[in-house]
């Protein structure tokens, strides 16, 4: 029999197809493999659950973002940097770090402690190495709430974003000044880029594992603005009222009128002394916020911390007076910029007699009428309405709620 075209032999074709399915079995381990590998899910959260466990959950954050503010409460510094629960869980942690200091051993909430309205009752808070902050810690209860946007007792912050990094190089607070040998800001990115955390912290929130001070400073800035206080005695009474003038339901007698005398604008005479009205401290510390009016002035307390320095006369900055106080009344540590009154009712009585120290040209206005030292002239009473009014400012959330404590 004649073939037309060769034949490949039987054996040969045997051959081929056994190697044509190795081939194929090959490819189908290989993908399979593929697959499998494929299906095994990295974890990008592992070294957040390893440090905080169940303290931080990145799927499912806290509520930072989204909180409720009452209707009244209008002023707002921080539109330029939206509060975002990632950014604002990333400067939570920020905020409580030790390694944000050259030693590891103080981070913001050192000096801004939780239990006293993110103030401190120490008269100069403790730095690195033996160092004290050079004025008393400010509280920091609702600085979003506010038309100043500077920060620091004498402004010189033009932001909060701005402030947050400055303890950070302050030489004697957490120690990243860059003088005298030690390390400088760009030290303390390099030592965060080695943690791990903040690499899945800072991807989380931004996309992207890089740090930089602008990045710091949005973060921390977040989380301090998400500390709020909205719950107090006042917030209860004014929430039914028609205005901050009218008596509100829930306070007592001697509370609405320390309210009066809070809002209304003293009478003077010639000298400075008041003959009627109020106490005037609307002026300045205005409801309902109880922010300062960022023209205000130097208030006469010019003493520096610790008698330290020579006068201070450019300290126009305060924080709001609202959690002035704790909820039962007690101190959240000593007032002024210098810590120079240790009590409520002492720092009242300070504005009953304001003297023109010489040299200070930049007292307020509002406390020399006529070019004289106000003399309020406070009857016992009087100061203990006020007082009682001012205690209605405090809150009681604010010093246990978990999304402000340490996450350590």
């Amino acid at each position: 029999m004649q073939f037309l075209y060769p034949v490949t032999p039987p054996y040969t074709i045997m051959k081929s197809a056994l190697v044509l399915a190795s081939i194929v079995g090959l490819l189908i381990v290989s993908y399979a493999c593929t697959e499998q590998s494929a299906s095994v899910d990295v974890d990008p959260y592992a070294a957040i659950k390893a440090r905080f466990g169940t303290r931080i959950d990145p799927t499912n954050l806290l509520n930072y973002a989204n909180q409720s503010v009452p209707s009244y409460i209008t002023k707002d510094n921080g539109r330029a940097n939206p509060i975002t629960n990632a950014k604002a869980t990333l400067g939570r942690v920020l905020f409580y770090d030790k390694s944000l200091s050259i030693d590891n051993t103080i981070a913001c909430g050192s000096c801004h402690k939780q239990q006293f309205a993110f103030s401190d009752t120490a008269l100069a808070s403790s730095g690195v190495q033996g160092g004290l902050t050079s004025r008393h810690s400010m509280r920091l209860i609702n600085t979003r709430f506010a038309d100043e946007v500077k920060f620091f007792w004498d402004e010189r912050a033009a932001t909060l974003e701005a402030q947050t990094t400055k303890p950070i190089q302050d030489h004697a607070e957490m120690g990243f000044s860059g003088q005298n040998g030690r390390p400088d800001l760009n030290s303390l990115i390099n030592k965060l880029n080695g943690i791990d955390y903040y690499k899945e912290l800072f991807q989380f929130a931004y996309g992207s594992p890089t740090i930089t001070e602008q990045r710091l400073q949005e973060s921390l800035s977040s989380f301090i603005r998400s500390i709020q206080s909205f719950d107090s005695k006042y917030d209860i009474g004014r929430a039914t009222a028609p205005n901050d003038g009218a008596p509100f339901q829930n306070f007592t007698t001697q509370e609405n009128s320390g309210k009066q005398l809070f809002l209304q604008a003293p009478q003077f005479d010639a000298t400075g002394s008041r003959i009627g009205g109020g106490f005037g401290c609307q002026g300045c510390h205005r409801a309902p916020e109880f922010d300062i009016d960022p023209n205000s002035r130097n208030n006469g307390v010019t003493r520096a911390l610790n008698n330290v320095a020579g006068p201070d006369f450019f300290i126009t900055r305060s924080p709001t007076l609202r959690d002035v106080v704790n909820a039962t009344g007690g101190s959240n540590g000593p007032f002024m910029h210098s810590g120079v009154f240790a009590t409520l009712p002492i720092a009242i009585g300070h504005y009953n007699i304001v003297n023109a120290v010489a040299g200070n040209n930049n007292l307020d206005p509002r406390l020399r009428p006529g070019g004289n030292g106000q003399r309020l002239n406070m009857t016992p009473a009087e100061q203990s309405a006020l007082v009682a009014f001012l205690r209605t400012l405090s809150g009681r959330n604010v010093y246990t709620d978990e999304r402000w404590s340490n996450p350590f």
